[in-house]
């Protein structure tokens, strides 16, 4: 019994610990269920929070995007307006030219036909005499023409002859005061403001210690800088400021820009002046096609291929005489259109043929031949119309002038360039020498550049190290000054300097 009682009580205790483990456990399991779904419920709320961080700043960032664009867009479209209001004001000119050329036309014609009107009747009149003549004389109507020509011209001779005299010299007159009147009309309507060139720029510095940091340590600043653009810089004692000097106007504006690039930017070394005169000459070409657009849209030739278009900026930078030669060729071409319409000519040949007589000017460094025949086979690649080049290329009387438009061009021509102030002579010919001297230096096998400094007295002639030594580039110096001492005559001495540079650039990587 005791023994039932005992066993009895084992199960009892075993049944309720199985039943009060099988609670804690239960328990247990809840409390860390409660654990997990805290951490992952505060994991959501932070990834709520992250997630509408980046949405707001991914909106403020298209809202910047789509602003940028927007005011792009803008700008655009006011570029456009500012376009479309050029070539609306063009539009109402020549509708308003257009409707006076039909009232003129239309006067022409009615004036044409009261004068058929009034020949009519005349030679109703003429006829009618001349019957009754032949019929009170009994002769013939030559016959009796013949005998009235015959006695008057017995009787008046001298009167006649005095009388076609008189006639000639006021009709010399009269034609030459109308000439005048024409020309001086299209001059006084049509003049182009003119500038003279000259060969030098000035720089404003910020402060005189710039001066000793564009020399550079032993003068390397200034010897890398002067390479690069073919410009001699002059640096003197002149407070706050420095000279650029070239006789070539392109050459001279590379250099400006890329000093003041310089000059702001702070780093002045030779591998930097290189990299920024190579971004001041993409600067000039973007320059170039603006002048180039704007000579279009001032003479309203519009027409034009775009190559062509960058050629004629090419002449903003090209003097002839001290005068620009692409405010010359626009000024041509507007008096070239007044002379046309006063004259009865084709006007929009005469601005054209105006306008472009010059471009050869625009290659002539790179071609052979005269301005005038490489402008004919510039003219003739873009195939501009052959009326057109027949215009330009007797301005210079090179060629026979083969139209009233070749006339035409060629008097503006020499308006444009012949009128007071307009050219100088002896700065024309004193580049022409330093061109020359540039030629002769190049002429030579293995010369890379040459570049004519300090007025002519000097030029710097930079060889192939690969295909000239140190010896050859000694007698080359040799054979340059004796070439130059054949070849062109000037004052005084040239001074001939012959560089050789080996340079060698290695990147570790």
């Amino acid at each position: 019994m005791n023994q039932f009682f005992v066993l009895f009580s084992i199960i009892a205790s075993l049944s309720i610990g199985s039943v009060l483990g099988y609670f804690a456990r239960q328990s247990i399991a809840k409390k860390q269920i409660g654990s997990i779904e805290g951490k992952l419920q505060k994991k959501i709320e932070k990834t709520k929070k992250e997630a509408e961080e980046i949405i707001k700043e991914a909106k403020a960032r298209a809202a910047e995007i789509l602003k940028s664009g927007q005011e792009e867009q803008e700008e655009k479209q006011k570029s456009l307006l500012k376009r479309e209001e050029v070539i609306l004001e063009r539009e109402k000119i020549i509708d308003k030219r257009t409707s006076l050329l039909e009232e003129k036309e239309r006067r022409f014609d009615k004036e044409v036909e009261e004068l058929k009107k009034i020949k009519e009747n005349l030679e109703k009149g003429k006829e009618e005499l001349s019957k009754k003549l032949q019929s009170i004389a009994k002769l013939s109507r030559e016959k009796a023409r013949e005998m009235i020509f015959n006695d008057v011209e017995r009787k008046y001779q001298k009167d006649i002859l005095e009388r076609i005299k008189k006639l000639e010299k006021e009709g010399e007159e009269r034609y030459e005061r109308r000439a005048k009147e024409i020309l001086s009309n299209a001059i006084q309507r049509l003049a182009v403001s003119q500038v003279q060139e000259i060969t030098t720029t000035t720089i404003p510095l910020p402060s005189d210690e710039l001066k000793g940091r564009i020399i550079g340590k032993e003068g390397r600043n200034i010897r890398a800088f002067e390479r690069a653009t073919g410009t001699e810089l002059i640096v003197d004692d002149t407070p706050g400021m420095l000279m650029i000097s070239s006789f070539d106007p392109v050459r001279r504006e590379i250099a400006k820009i890329a000093l003041q690039k310089l000059i702001k930017d702070g780093r002045i070394q030779p591998a930097r002046i290189e990299e920024v005169v190579g971004e001041s000459k993409k600067d000039i070409e973007s320059r170039m096609k603006e002048a180039g657009e704007m000579a279009e849209y001032e003479t309203g030739i519009l027409d034009l291929d775009s190559k062509l278009v960058k050629l004629l900026g090419h002449l903003h930078f090209r003097v002839s005489y001290g005068q620009n030669v692409l405010l010359h060729s626009i000024e041509t071409s507007l008096l070239a259109g007044a002379l046309a319409e006063e004259l009865g000519a084709n006007v929009w040949v005469a601005k054209k043929a105006g306008l472009l007589h010059d471009i050869g000017k625009a290659l002539d460094y790179h071609m052979e031949g005269s301005h005038v025949d490489i402008g004919i086979k510039v003219l003739e690649k873009f195939k501009v119309e052959p009326e057109v080049i027949t215009a330009m290329k007797s301005h210079h009387e090179d060629y026979p002038d083969e139209s009233l438009e070749a006339i035409i061009v060629r008097v503006a021509d020499a308006i444009s360039a012949s009128r007071p102030g307009a050219r100088k002579d002896t700065v024309e010919n004193y580049l022409k020498r330093l061109e020359s001297l540039e030629k002769i230096a190049l002429s030579f096998r293995g010369v890379e550049k040459a570049w004519a400094l300090q007025a002519g007295r000097e030029i710097r002639v930079f060889v192939k190290p690969e295909k000239i030594n140190d010896f050859q580039a000694k007698n080359l110096a040799r054979e340059i000054t004796d070439a130059v001492q054949k070849e062109l005559n000037y004052p005084g001495e040239i001074k001939v300097t012959v560089i050789r540079e080996l340079r060698i650039v290695e990147y570790a990587k």
